[in-house]
């Protein structure tokens, strides 16, 4: 087999808790009834498409919710409902990847966008004290900043194009099995991280 060289990390549900019932639960209060039918762990409608490719600004954004409730409710209220689902660092976790970086080189692959950048950086910070999350990675790619978003052939391309990456030598931890999938196909090693386990659970040589 060949050797790993390279790890690519997800974020959410592997080094960050999300929620996505928080979430639903928030938009449904502010009147958006099928939130759940519009964004999940496993699906993306148009809007979240183009929120999380960068493809729309944070005001069409919020212009195109209010108009889907049908009720006046503020940015910042749209804001608390959508980062609602962001919980907590997984500090054990990042504990782990400081392990695991003399040996691999370390990547973060999210899909994500600018409202979610910004809480979960500010949150990394006040969990931890420690200025930045991506000081943990060789390189970050969010997918609003890089306009590909997973499972997309495409988002695994640019990442093996733009570090220069083998496949076959990079290791791809995520929770979600659509994204697994994709980079199996593509000739990475992968793991679907499962809701029991955490990454210094698995079996990886340090």
């Amino acid at each position: 087999m060949t050797e790993t060289k390279n790890i690519i990390f997800d974020l959410g549900g592997v080094l960050l808790d999300i929620d996505y019932q928080k979430s639903i639960d928030a938009f449904t209060q502010l009147g958006l009834e099928n939130f759940d039918d519009m964004f999940s762990q496993f699906k993306a409608d148009e809007l979240f498409e183009k929120l999380e490719t960068g493809k729309i600004s944070e005001n069409e954004f919020y212009h195109i919710i209010r108009s889907r409730t049908k009720r006046v409710i503020t940015n910042q209220e749209i804001d608390q409902a959508w980062n609602a689902l962001i919980l907590h660092f997984r500090t054990e976790c990042l504990v782990y990847l400081e392990k695991l970086a003399p040996q691999y080189s370390l990547y973060l692959l999210s899909n994500t966008n600018r409202i979610h950048l910004k809480c979960f950086k500010d949150l990394f910070t006040r969990e931890t004290g420690k200025p930045l999350l991506d000081r943990y990675f060789t390189k970050t790619w969010y997918s609003n900043e890089i306009g590909l978003r997973k499972p997309g052939e495409e988002v695994f391309n640019f990442v093996l194009e733009d570090e220069n990456l083998k496949a076959a030598e990079t290791l791809f931890i995520d929770d979600t099995i659509s994204n697994i999938e994709t980079a199996q196909k593509m000739g990475f090693k992968t793991h679907l991280l499962l809701p029991s386990e955490k990454i210094e659970m698995l079996d990886l040589k340090i």
